[in-house]
């Protein structure tokens, strides 16, 4: 009776207001993903630094400028060895491009079938959000080197919370992660994840007809 009279009022409210209720939907479903992240970032970079040498493997490339001291900025800065001394390495890399990766293909999926209800093509919206999602991995890389250590030495050293801190400072970074992807994502969603109304779609479908 509860789930029934909440889903009657979800209805009546996306008829009233349709884009609100769009980006509460979204809002929700994001939120959600950003859990999965949390979960999965520390669980993936656990297992590479235990099963793996790739904390020891230096990961920088594309510099993008100079740093206040003239060293070099790369937009991926993963220097070899733990943090916060060092940069966390491959491994480090490894565990937040494979979180980020799984946590937008469902992503793509639940804001398609559900907050936006696209019925376009999903060829094109999937190019297109291939198209975004390494761009905003570039962007979040590229911030990243600002914030990254400092966030691992407060936790680890300043705090002394030693590996709880780094589980601290693993949560921090995913949340920034996630934040800079829903304020960029939602307004491409808009764009990629159209709704074609139902008389569109039956006058493209005779057109296609009488071609043939």
């Amino acid at each position: 009776m509860m789930l029934t009279a909440v889903k009657n009022w979800w209805g009546g409210f996306q008829e009233r207001r349709p884009e609100l209720s769009k980006f509460l939907m979204f809002l929700v479903l994001s939120n959600g993903i950003t859990v999965l992240q949390l979960a999965l970032m520390p669980l993936f970079r656990w297992g590479f630094a235990s099963f793996t040498d790739f904390t020891d493997v230096n990961f920088r490339v594309l510099p993008v400028g100079s740093n206040v001291d003239g060293s070099a900025y790369y937009m991926f800065d993963y220097a070899a060895g733990e943090l916060p001394a060092g940069g966390g390495g491959l491994a480090y890399f490894l565990a937040v491009q494979i979180t980020l990766l799984i946590a937008q293909v469902i992503n793509f999926f639940l804001q398609r079938n559900i907050t936006f209800k696209s019925n376009t093509s999903i060829w094109r919206a999937a190019f297109w959000y291939a198209v975004a999602y390494v761009v905003i991995t570039f962007i979040a890389a590229a911030a990243q080197g600002f914030y990254k250590a400092p966030i691992y030495g407060f936790f680890m050293e300043t705090l002394d919370w030693g590996s709880t801190g780094s589980v601290v400072a693993d949560v921090l970074t995913m949340i920034i992660n996630a934040a800079i992807s829903f304020w960029v994502f939602y307004p491409i969603f808009k764009v990629i994840f159209r709704q074609v109304p139902a008389t569109v779609e039956v006058v493209e479908h005779a057109d296609q007809s009488g071609e043939r």
